[in-house]
């Protein structure tokens, strides 16, 4: 058996050498006739992978050559034997033989073949539905990746238009497509966020959802292209303001095909680097849809019963849990044990730690899906899902816990990193105040404490708390907890600088409301006690004095009064005077304070003042119990 096939495949060698020695002597013929014949062989007889024979080819016939054949196709030019009827032919032969010399890397990347770009778009455009497309794709692909100038040249005769206005029309899983986000995956590199904002954010929109179809409808590794090509858009600087672009697109197929590619590759065995681009989309996906995109009807190829519609919000939770540990695990080894001497440990951190951004993304919008299931219309979680959620949530939460507990030990109180832990977990306690209680109460110093890295003191650590502390110390046990913790001077230094904020102009009303709640929480509490910490208090005095001296806000009056009210039970105005960073002048401005809240009791009183009545009464109750000893405040409310 062996000698026959040796014999049959002599035959083919001799057979095809004498076919190219055939098609050379017409290539180098002086007529062109001759070389149109050689041309035509050379598309019978030589193979696309004979890259040798292909070079000879091309040197046989040369660039002018070639260069006037495609110019005939064109109607631009002619070649002796070209007429009007055969120009079509020509385009095609064009074409075709040029897409096969650029197999050639050398002659792909050559100043003749990038010259002929703007030409080959000129193809595309004028003959869309002709066989000769696919060629044309080949042709861009092949020098683009051959040389940066080609690339250049690809992108600068207007590749993310063309491609935004053809890839409609492509078949899926063809060739063609294939070759289209290959383009696209190339031409990213030419684009930043100016030149995205100004001449391409409606073609790169129309191009996401195009690729989207690919993702969901194709089980091949035309999928991993689309997820690789998504991934990287969704990752670029520019990734915000398509954001805005996709959401006003109408058609809503797009992000169901997102949602179905995303639930195929994470209930699947695909690379960990697969399955977090896979986040990567989800995490984009909710940013622009909202949290409800997670569930949804999944329609998967070749699958005919039905899947759950939290199929997605189930995989992503529990592939986001998977992540979080990972990641969490890795970075605190890369932290603490590996050697820190490289600087390729410094990027790795970096490296984990954007990803963990994006995992930290989507557990914080899946608690914000969970805790507004009931009020988000036409989304229902049965009991069983929501359990699992819950579950997971929590075996989540416990593993940052546990990292914050690490670093802890390890002395680290600054990254950007421990910040986010703090908002992780702050965002989840915010909506369930008694979990983990036994590491909370361990923890709740220490949390804040963290800051971020551009950070003089901690500050936003205590704004991603301030929902549960707010919470927590409705309750004695919850007041004891901060105040043994220190914690309470943290949430004081916070509102002075949400106040001096607000005097400037940025409006935090929010985060006032909620450190004002925890402070008067504790103050209400009699059995807590701040003898030994005056300075914290009268430093907030100040504050307050001074940001209310300029407002009108019926709320921040009354709000700052009602601390003001529950401070004096504590002290006295001689005590104050005789304090070396407390002046005659705040007490002034406490007194002018004071005054206007007590003006508002009446039985012609505000809207705004019934709305805030409980403050009122706070600031009452507390007058008649301390105007003995503040006289001036007494003088003031007399006028």
């Amino acid at each position: 058996m062996e000698e026959p096939q040796l014999l049959q495949q002599q035959e083919e060698e001799q057979s095809q050498s004498v076919s190219l020695q055939d098609c050379l002597k017409l290539l180098k013929g002086e007529q062109d006739e001759q070389r149109l014949a050689g041309l035509l062989l050379v598309t019978k007889s030589c193979k696309s992978d004979d890259l040798v024979s292909l070079r000879a080819i091309y040197d046989a016939v040369g660039p002018h050559f070639l260069d006037r054949l495609l110019r005939t196709g064109l109607g631009k030019g002619v070649v002796s034997s070209g007429s009007g009827e055969n120009r079509d032919a020509y385009l095609q032969l064009s074409v075709s033989v040029l897409s096969a010399f650029c197999r050639v890397s050398e002659i792909a990347s050559s100043k003749e073949m990038v010259s002929k770009v703007p030409m080959i778009f000129e193809v595309m455009s004028m003959k869309s539905g002709m066989p000769v497309l696919e060629e044309c794709y080949e042709f861009l692909y092949l020098v683009s990746t051959a040389s940066e100038d080609g690339l250049t040249a690809v992108y600068e005769s207007g590749g993310i238009k063309l491609l935004a206005h053809q890839m409609s029309a492509l078949p899926d899983g063809s060739r063609l497509m294939e070759l289209a986000t290959k383009l696209v995956q190339l031409m990213l590199k030419k684009l930043s966020q100016g030149i995205v904002e100004n001449d391409h954010l409606s073609e790169l929109s129309v191009i996401v959802t195009k690729i989207a179809r690919q993702f969901a409808l194709l089980q091949n590794a035309l999928k991993f292209e689309a997820l690789h090509l998504l991934s990287a858009i969704f990752s670029s600087e520019y990734s915000t303001l398509l954001h805005d672009a996709l959401r006003v697109i109408q058609n809503e197929n797009w992000s169901n095909h997102m949602r179905d590619g995303v639930a195929t590759i994470l209930q699947n065995r695909v690379a960990p680097a697969e399955k977090f681009e896979a986040l990567i989309l989800a995490e984009s996906m909710v940013s622009i849809k909202g949290e409800g995109w997670l569930i949804g009807q999944i329609n998967l190829p070749n699958v005919q019963d039905p899947i759950p519609a939290d199929r997605c919000l189930l995989l992503v939770l529990e592939s986001s849990r998977v992540e979080v540990a990972v990641l969490l695990n890795e970075l605190a080894y890369s932290k603490y044990e590996a050697s820190k001497s490289s600087s390729s440990a410094a990027e790795t951190i970096i490296s984990k730690q954007q990803k963990v951004t994006v995992v930290f993304s989507l557990v914080e919008k899946i608690i914000k899906l969970i805790s507004n299931i009931g009020e988000t219309e036409g989304h229902v979680l049965d009991e069983n899902t929501f359990i699992k959620a819950i579950n997971g949530l929590n075996e989540t939460i416990g593993v940052v816990l546990e990292y914050l507990q690490d670093a802890k030990e390890h002395g680290q109180k600054v990254g950007n990193d421990l910040l986010a832990s703090v908002r992780l977990v702050g965002s989840y306690l915010a909506e369930a105040p008694v979990a983990c209680e036994d590491k909370i109460t361990e923890l709740l110093g220490y949390m804040l404490s963290v800051e971020g890295e551009h950070e003089s003191s901690p500050f936003y650590s205590v704004c991603f708390l301030l929902p549960m502390l707010c919470q927590k110390t409705m309750k004695i046990e919850g007041c004891k907890l901060l105040a043994s913790s220190g914690g309470y001077k943290a949430v004081v230094d916070c509102l002075m600088k949400l106040i001096e904020q607000n005097r400037n102009g940025v409006e935090n009303n929010g985060c006032i409301f909620l450190a004002c709640d925890t402070i008067m929480n504790l103050l209400k509490m009699e059995q807590i006690t701040f003898s030994e910490d005056e300075s914290t208090f009268i430093s907030l005095l100040k504050a307050l004095a001074l940001w209310t001296e300029k407002t009108n806000d019926q709320s921040f009056i009354m709000l700052a009064s009602s601390i003001c009210t529950l401070i004096f039970d504590m002290t006295s105005e001689n005590a104050l005077l005789n304090h070396p960073s407390f002046s005659s002048s705040c007490l002034d401005s406490l007194s002018r304070l004071i005054a206007r809240s007590l003006a508002s009791w009446g039985q012609d009183m505000s809207d705004a003042a019934k709305a805030d009545m409980d403050l009122l009464e706070i600031v009452t109750a507390g007058y008649s119990r301390w105007a003995d000893r503040f006289p001036q405040i007494q003088k003031a409310v007399g006028r």
